[in-house]
C-alpha cells in the first residue's frame, strides 16, 4: 500500500508548504483516514498511539479551515 502524501489532501498551499519545509510529505495512517473528513468540516472521533498523528491531522484541519478575515471564534478544542 503506497502512503498517502499531504498534496493529495486539498490543504491550504501555505500549510503544504510548511509541512515539505519540515520534510513531512507522507500522512501517518491515521492522518489519512481522518484528514480528507475534517477538511470537509466533519466531526471525527479518532484512536491511536501516542506519536501516530493525531494532533497533526486535528490541527491541519484546523488551521486550513480558519478563514484570518472572520475575527470570531472558529474553532473550539
Amino acid at each position: 500500500m503506497s502512503k498517502q502524501t499531504f498534496d493529495q489532501v486539498g490543504l491550504n498551499p501555505a500549510l503544504l508548504e510548511t509541512l515539505d519545509s519540515l520534510n513531512y510529505t507522507h500522512m501517518t495512517p491515521i492522518q489519512a483516514l481522518s484528514l480528507p473528513a475534517i477538511l470537509n468540516q466533519r466531526d471525527v472521533i479518532g484512536q491511536g498511539k501516542t506519536g501516530s498523528g493525531k494532533t497533526a491531522a486535528f490541527g491541519l484541519g484546523v488551521l486550513s479551515n480558519l478563514n484570518v478575515k472572520r475575527f470570531r471564534v472558529q474553532a473550539l478544542v
